[in-house]
């Protein structure tokens, strides 16, 4: 019975941290149609954004929960004020614009602090069931990411904000004529799937290694998670984060991590051809 108990807590935390790394991403491709390639490096700056405040004397989870996510959101702002506005329904130019800014970042960052790995301890001890253990930080995980889905969840469904957004992406020119602001609403939005993308790069920090490209690893999992979800940005990524969170995680635990990466890509394409619109085109039409 404790097996159990901390098989499930491991499965559930190979699906949190799927839909953690894939929130900002579903924010500013599901509701703006933007592809942003550099999501992967948001979430690295709020790595090292994580590490750097954290060297520096400042509370663990001051730096994971308030720097990390604060300062990618203002670097998120500037990208979206000074390039990504003017690319607006351009989507091969955004890809290309964003895969520039991404190896930017990347160079920037390897100027700054090097190609060596940086790491914080994880603040939390471990959680001991019976004869097995589990890292109590990785429970922590699964509790913030239920409680950030949720209140996503909220923000868009119950808020006066939620609803301009949704209206505005919808369309633009009648919420210009209701006297909304669009660029304001898309600013906003890509400023908070930023800060999302950072407030994930910095929950990650202590429970890997942080070094300038470990966006590439970040991004692909997002994609991979946010296109099979399908249109509903908060309930396809969640129910493809429990799909291929899943099945990577049966996988790992008979093989090998890279068996269970392998079957997350397989799992992705055989959903794909299945289901060409993710699954929310086909299930939980109208959800969030």
């Amino acid at each position: 019975m404790d097996l159990v108990a901390i098989q499930a807590l491991t499965l559930l935390y190979a699906i949190a941290s799927l839909a953690l790394m894939s929130l900002g991403l579903a924010v500013v491709f599901g509701m703006m149609r933007v592809i942003n390639l550099a999501h992967g490096e948001f979430m690295m700056l709020g790595a090292y954004a994580t590490v750097v405040a954290t060297l520096n004397g400042v509370n663990v989870w001051i730096a994971i929960l308030v720097v990390a996510p604060v300062v990618v959101g203002i670097i998120g702002f500037i990208v979206e004020r000074l390039l990504i506005r003017f690319l607006y329904g351009r989507m091969i130019d955004t890809m290309l614009a964003t895969w520039g800014l991404s190896l930017f970042f990347v160079g920037l960052v390897t100027t700054i602090f090097g190609a060596t790995t940086s790491s914080i301890a994880a603040p939390l001890g471990p959680l001991t069931i019976g004869a097995y253990k589990i890292g109590l930080y990785n429970v922590f995980l699964i509790v913030i990411t239920v409680l950030l889905l949720a209140g996503l969840y909220l923000l868009l469904r119950y808020t006066r904000f939620g609803l301009i957004a949704r209206g505005t992406m919808q369309s633009a020119d009648m919420a210009a004529a209701l006297g909304v602001n669009p660029t304001l609403v898309y600013s906003t939005t890509f400023t908070i799937g930023a800060a999302l993308s950072g407030l994930a790069g910095g929950l990650l920090a202590p429970i890997s290694t942080v070094l300038p490209t470990i966006g590439v690893f970040y991004i692909a999992k997002a994609f991979i998670t946010v296109i099979g979800g399908g249109a509903a940005i908060l309930t396809g990524t969640a129910s493809a984060s429990v799909l291929f969170g899943t099945v990577s995680e049966i996988v790992t635990n008979i093989s090998t991590q890279v068996y269970g990466e392998v079957a997350l890509l397989i799992a992705a394409v055989i959903l794909l051809r299945l289901l060409p619109q993710g699954i929310t085109g086909r299930f939980f039409r109208g959800a969030p």
